[in-house]
């Protein structure tokens, strides 16, 4: 990133229901779950100003009230947090396009609510997307419950055939346009099948740090258990 460029805002994809982590989420919801104390979603929001974001839009839906009570207007961290309402979760892309008008027109960072991961955004945001480019997705080894991963990669560019495959990290690097010009776009769709339209564009690099798609209690008592034995 030169002198003049401002950092990306970033995207936090908070608004699901959280099923399969019943009955923690009945009454809480998913990025707020503790992992060691701290809310999963303060995480990533650290990692975000760390690196210098300074805007923060966050969608909301099953239980957002608590989030946006707890979070506020993120002052605590450093930045300003927007929130983009929804009545019922409009799933990953339908979230996004939703909050396009708080995104604005530049490349914008998406960070799953319910990752962990301790990836630096300062290597991204001091690369951006080439001007031909509709987006960057970290990738991760294939972790047992995603056995046969989602994407290869092929000269560093995202592969619906090439081998080895392996699991997208729910963290990516996006521009608008990759979602306002999608051909099937609707109010509630996932980002899965825009990456999949966008095979053999789009950027992918696979991540070996620590990452856990916090998805069920069990995930969430194995991240735990990792973290405190470091």
């Amino acid at each position: 990133m030169t002198s003049n460029q401002q950092p990306p805002v970033a995207m936090l994809l908070a608004a699901g229901f959280g099923k399969r982590m019943r009955p923690l989420t009945d009454y809480t919801p998913k990025p707020l779950i503790p992992v060691l104390g701290k809310p999963l979603i303060e995480y990533a929001i650290e990692r975000l100003a760390g690196a210098g974001v300074k805007k923060v839009v966050i969608n909301l839906a099953h239980l957002g009230s608590q989030i946006r009570d707890h979070l506020g207007s993120g002052e605590d961290w450093g930045v300003e947090i927007q929130y983009s309402e929804e009545h019922d979760p409009l799933e990953t892309a339908g979230g996004i396009t939703k909050a396009l008008p708080l995104l604005g027109s530049e490349p914008f960072l998406v960070v799953n609510g319910d990752v962990w991961c301790d990836f630096d955004f300062s290597g991204w945001i001091a690369n951006p997307l080439p001007a031909n480019v509709p987006g960057r997705l970290l990738m991760v080894p294939n972790p047992p419950h995603n056995p046969e991963g989602d994407f290869g990669i092929e000269n560093g560019l995202l592969s619906g055939t090439t081998k080895p495959r392996f699991t997208f990290a729910g963290i990516s690097y996006l521009r608008p346009e990759i979602l306002t010009g999608y051909p099937n776009a609707r109010e509630r769709y996932g980002l899965g099948e825009v990456f999949a339209h966008n095979e053999d564009k789009m950027q992918a690099e696979v991540y070996e740090g620590d990452w856990c798609d916090v998805g069920t209690p069990e995930r969430l008592n194995n991240l735990e258990e990792r973290l405190r034995a470091e």
